[in-house]
């Protein structure tokens, strides 16, 4: 993490709690290891001895989950981002979509189930994203892969609970269409319309208005090891790993990093 995009990062993270000991780990540290574990997809007991111990780093990854430094982070960064576009902080325009990811090998009691998805034939979890027209993370959520896209959605945009207010249009795919996703969706988000972007007939590779942009956070957000294949036995830990892919991508676009 480079001095400028950790500048970024520092004010948002809360500071020690009062009481006992002073704080002894350098954040910013913790920080790198997250990113390290992210960005390689390596295990918790690879991380590198010149970071912190991998116990240390998996603490502060699973409190700042907990306490809601994570989301309060993602969406400081989000905000800023599209201030620096010079566009209002709430959008009002969203894309909806979708991506199955194959399981990795792992088994127990302790572990969210997984599903069977009969279209793309992948045993896994599915990945439900929402973006904004210019390509940064809005929500998303990981469930088992056998639920279907329009009631997937429906969890997603549940989740949202008056966090953008303006947002009034919906751009998805033909998989969100029928009556039970519409019902659903008026009942979370009354004043969303949705809008179904049709794959094109031509037998040729044709772009689709607004659902190339999902597709393309998709791929983005891919670009982290950590998220080629569903790894972890915990919904929140894969979501919570998402989210540090979108912090990611956000700090390289502020800081204007290509890589």
């Amino acid at each position: 993490m480079t001095d400028e995009e950790w500048s970024l990062i520092a004010p948002l993270i809360p500071a020690a709690r009062r009481g006992g000991n002073k704080r002894t780990v350098d954040i910013r540290e913790v920080m790198n290891g997250l990113m390290y574990v992210l960005g390689t997809g390596c295990q918790w007991r690879a991380i590198p001895k010149d970071l912190p111990p991998r116990s240390t780093v998996n603490y502060y990854f699973c409190r700042w989950q907990h306490d809601g430094t994570l989301d309060r982070l993602h969406h400081a960064l989000y905000i800023i981002c599209r201030e620096q576009a010079g566009r209002e902080a709430s959008p009002t325009a969203a894309i909806i979509d979708s991506q199955s990811v194959k399981n990795a090998e792992k088994g127990g009691g302790s572990i969210d189930p997984s599903g069977f998805d009969a279209g793309k034939r992948i045993k896994g979890k599915k990945r439900h994203v929402l973006v904004d027209t210019q390509g940064l993370l809005m929500e998303a959520t990981v469930h088992a892969a056998d639920i279907q896209d329009r009631d997937g959605g429906v969890m997603l945009m549940a989740t949202l609970f008056g966090l953008y207010p303006f947002l009034l249009k919906l751009y998805a795919d033909a998989g969100y269409q029928g009556a039970k996703f519409q019902q659903g969706l008026a009942h979370v988000c009354r004043s969303v319309n949705v809008e179904i972007v049709r794959r094109c007939n031509v037998g040729k590779f044709v772009v689709l208005p607004k659902r190339w942009i999902v597709e393309r956070t998709i791929a983005w957000l891919n670009r982290c090891r950590r998220l080629s294949k569903d790894w972890e036995c915990l919904n929140r830990n894969a979501l919570a790993f998402l989210r540090w892919a979108s912090v990611r991508m956000m700090l390289r676009r502020l800081c204007n990093h290509t890589s």
